[in-house]
């Protein structure tokens, strides 16, 4: 089964072709076109300025993509119905409905949330079932039980702010250019990560949730107060360091816990901030400690940023179970609920 995917949530329009033979996964083309260069001077993402520049280069991205004008070859699309930005998702979503209308083809609306879970489904071997995916992003931090393809356990969520967005956060408070969280990964592989004893909120709750208000507040108040003690500021990459070990102690810490009360068979880690190079590689060290037997998988960094590639994924699966969404009824869901 071969699905376009389409991709417009937030800031990167993407689109890619994935085939899907038997639940093994093969990305035939992945093209996203990034925005960044255009809400950096904004300090974060203008919606309407987001959606106008999806409407201008979705089109000539299915064009450079190779996609046929006829979508001969192409057996469904899947896209982003949600969540997301509504003006940003309404580009995707009303673009693949005229498609499929227009292609007579079937149509997946997939959860964006999804898509990053799939985005595990790339490497090789694929993930066991049940799993527990750990799924941090800009607007989301969430532990995931995975019974299945399709059936999902929310088992913790942040409170608060997203582990994300903290990183953005903080990154702007210390004078870094949007997106502040690669910057801190960045800067951070020269720091000490014990430089600063950034406090790690809800380590020790009982629950499997998170809060990152706090953590980012502390980086304020620090920054404000010139330093611990008024002594002085550290350097920004110590700074960096020591609050990006914070954030990841944290989230290791908490998805550890949660993987041994719910003994999955293996365990992913998904959204935006996988790309950050000491969480991919503190989760891989803890569960191969901690859980014997249980296998981690880390998308490819392309695959871990929003990208059409993941929705396709996702698509395709809800596709081989015929789960089919009418073109004439769906709309973009801000809100929208990862289904269990």
């Amino acid at each position: 089964m071969r699905v376009l995917g389409i991709e417009t949530s937030c800031d990167e329009t993407a689109v890619a072709l994935v085939d899907n033979d038997q639940g093994a996964l093969r990305v035939v083309t992945s093209l996203v076109s990034s925005q960044i260069d255009i809400h950096a001077k904004y300090g974060g993402i203008v919606p309407e300025v987001a959606a106008r520049r999806h409407v201008d280069a979705l089109f000539p991205l299915l064009e450079e993509a190779g996609i046929p004008h006829d979508g001969a070859g192409i057996d469904a699309i899947a896209v982003t119905a949600g969540p997301g930005l509504v003006p940003a998702l309404r580009v995707g979503v009303e673009a693949a409905k005229a498609l499929a209308w227009a292609w007579k083809k079937p149509l997946v609306g997939v959860n964006h949330l999804e898509g990053h879970l799939y985005s595990a489904w790339f490497s090789t071997p694929t993930p066991a079932f049940p799993s527990l995916a750990l799924l941090v992003s800009g607007g989301h931090t969430e532990l995931i039980f995975m019974k299945d393809h399709g059936r999902y356990e929310l088992v913790g969520a942040t409170r608060d702010d997203a582990a994300g967005e903290a990183f953005d956060k903080a990154g702007k408070l210390l004078g870094l250019p949007y997106p502040g969280g690669p910057k801190i990964d960045k800067l951070a592989l020269d720091g000490d990560p014990s430089a600063i004893a950034f406090p790690r909120p809800m380590m020790e709750s009982k629950d499997f949730d998170f809060s990152f208000s706090g953590l980012k507040t502390a980086v304020a108040v620090y920054v404000k107060q010139g330093g611990l003690g008024g002594q002085g500021l550290a350097r920004v990459e110590d700074i960096c360091a020591s609050f990006q070990e914070a954030v990841v102690d944290v989230l290791v810490t908490k998805t550890i816990a949660a993987a041994t009360r719910y003994r999955p068979a293996s365990v992913l880690l998904s959204g935006g901030v996988a790309a950050n190079e000491t969480l991919r590689t503190r989760l891989g060290e803890a569960v191969a400690k901690a859980l014997p037997g249980v296998t981690c998988h880390v998308p490819e960094r392309a695959y871990a940023t929003d990208n059409a590639a993941m929705i396709a994924a996702a698509g395709s699966f809800r596709a081989t179970a015929k789960d089919f969404t009418d073109p004439l009824t769906l709309e973009a869901d801000p809100n929208m609920r990862l289904a269990a």
